[in-house]
C-alpha cells in the first residue's frame, strides 16, 4: 500500500503537492494546504483495516470529499469487505488488480518492426509526448538520468504511440500511466515498453515493481512477469454519509 500511496501522490503533485500521511494503519492522501482553489478529493488507502475503523478515520480527519481504497489480498474474503462497506452506506465504483514484479526474470521482448522504445531524456521528446498524451508525463526537472521518475515512449515514425513511466519509491518502483494507442494494441508494444522499464528498474536498484491493472491490463502484465497479489476496491460514501 505504501508504494501505491507514494507513487500515486508523486504524479498528482505535478500541479499542486499531493501528500501521503500515515494515520494508524492507513494512508491519507490529500492536497497540501492551498491558498486558493478547491481541495481535490482525498483518498484513504489501507489493507487489513476493518471498514468501520477506516470509515471512522476518514470522517475524523477529512476536509471534505474522499474515497476509500481498500486492498484485499489473494485468499482474503472480498465478499465480506464489500458487505462491510455496503452496510456503512458506501458504493463500490471500481476494482483493479494489485500486481508486483520481483525483477528476477524479465522477458526479452523487442518492439515490432517500425517501432522503437526510448527513455525520455530530452526536452523535445518530453514535449512531443505531452502533446500526444494530452498531459505532461514528465516534468522538466526529471528529464535527467538520475531522476526519481523515468518516462518511456514507443515511437513509430518519430510519433509517440505508447508510453509508461516508473516512479522510485524507496527500493521499489511504481508503474504509472501505461498506454498504447488503440489501433496498435496487441502487437507487443506494451510488453516491449514494460520490459524496457523493468530492466532499468532493476539496474537502478529496485527490488520490486508495483502497479494497479484494469481488467484488460491484468491480461497483459503477466506476460511481462507480473503476478497478482490482491485487488484494490474503491468505495465512495453514499450521499447521506458524505462529509460536509
Amino acid at each position: 500500500a505504501e508504494v501505491f500511496a507514494r507513487g500515486f501522490c508523486f504524479t498528482r503533485s505535478f500541479t499542486h503537492p499531493f501528500v501521503p500521511e500515515r494515520v494508524g494503519l492507513a494512508w491519507w492522501l490529500r492536497d497540501a494546504p492551498r491558498s486558493r482553489g478547491k481541495y481535490r478529493c482525498e483518498e484513504w488507502v489501507a489493507h487489513g483495516v476493518a471498514p468501520a475503523e477506516l470509515d471512522r478515520l476518514a470522517r475524523q480527519h477529512t476536509r471534505g470529499r474522499f474515497v476509500i481504497c481498500a486492498f484485499c489480498g489473494v485468499g482474503e474474503s472480498e465478499a465480506s469487505l464489500r458487505a462491510g462497506y455496503k452496510a456503512l452506506g458506501y458504493r463500490l465504483t471500481a476494482t483493479e488488480a494489485f500486481m508486483v514484479h520481483r525483477l528476477k526474470k524479465i522477458p526479452r521482448v523487442t518492439a515490432p518492426a517500425g517501432v522503437r522504445i526510448e527513455r525520455v531524456v530530452g526536452a523535445d521528446l518530453a514535449t512531443g509526448l505531452a502533446h500526444a498524451a494530452g498531459a505532461r508525463q514528465i516534468l522538466p526537472e526529471y528529464v535527467r538520468d538520475d531522476a526519481p521518475l523515468r518516462s518511456y515512449v514507443a515511437l513509430q515514425k518519430n510519433e509517440p504511440v505508447g508510453w509508461v513511466r516508473s516512479i522510485v519509491v524507496g527500493d521499489a518502483t511504481w508503474c504509472s500511466n501505461m498506454f498504447v494507442v488503440p489501433k496498435l494494441r496487441r502487437r507487443g508494444i506494451g510488453s516491449a515498453l514494460l520490459c524496457a522499464m523493468l530492466r532499468d528498474d532493476r539496474a537502478c536498484g529496485s527490488n520490486l515493481a508495483v502497479l494497479l491493472a484494469s481488467h484488460t491490463g491484468a491480461k497483459l502484465y503477466p506476460t511481462a512477469g507480473y503476478e497478482q497479489i490482491g485487488t484494490l476496491l474503491m468505495f465512495v460514501p453514499g450521499r447521506s454519509r458524505r462529509a460536509t
